[in-house]
């Protein structure tokens, strides 16, 4: 899967939650832009990993802050 597709179903798990209708570029952030709280965060990360069918360990998810960050971790995940 090249990086169009990935960016493209990470968006549409996105989409419900970006109530401010933040542009999803890769510096976009998660907690300042899109103002995910930890819940939405947990939620977030289960509907990633079961999309990419991938898991992203809790050392991972802390360095992801970025949308950016988050679409090269599930690229790289899925090699």
């Amino acid at each position: 899967m090249d990086r169009t597709q990935t960016e493209a179903r990470i968006a549409a798990i996105i989409e419900p939650s970006n109530k401010k209708g933040i542009a999803l570029d890769d510096a976009a952030t998660f907690v300042g832009d899109f103002e995910f709280d930890s819940l939405t965060v947990m939620d977030f990360v289960a509907a990633i990993e079961d999309e990419f069918d991938i898991i992203i360990s809790m050392n991972q998810q802390a360095e992801i802050e970025t949308y950016g960050q988050l679409v090269d971790a599930v690229m790289k995940l899925q090699k």
